[in-house]
């Protein structure tokens, strides 16, 4: 698959992925969880099911190849520094300005780390 064709798998699996993570997280967030677990927990729910996608289906190349374990800790160790990232954004952003403002810089910090994982998940998890 051509690296724009995998683009444009990635970023529509990532629509679904961040949407679901951002819809998690404000409803975690409303329930009065802190920013920092909803935050971590909204990216672990949308984690699972963008990990098995985009190794389906985005990066599995010509043929169907299973999703092994060396590729579920590469996942992890990129997914955990992007976390760390993600959730440090949105606890600054709850701090400083509140809770409303840490909802929308939540996915659009998340749209800037997809750049990073799209290039974490081609060259490096996915090979």
């Amino acid at each position: 698959m051509s690296i724009i064709k995998q683009g444009v798998s990635y970023g529509f699996i990532g629509v679904v992925q961040i949407g679901i993570d951002w819809l998690t997280f404000i409803g975690l967030t409303q329930l009065g969880l802190l920013t920092g677990p909803a935050n971590v927990t909204g990216r672990i729910v949308g984690a699972a099911l963008g990990f098995w996608l985009n190794g389906r289906f985005t990066f599995a190349g010509g043929s169907v190849r299973p999703l092994r374990s060396r590729h579920a800790i590469k996942f992890i160790v990129s997914w955990t520094l992007t976390t760390l990232l993600s959730t440090g954004a949105v606890m600054l952003a709850a701090h400083a300005k509140g809770l409303h403002i840490a909802w929308v810089v939540k996915p659009l910090a998340d749209l800037v780390l997809a750049a990073i994982g799209f290039a974490a998940s081609k060259y490096w998890i996915y090979k």
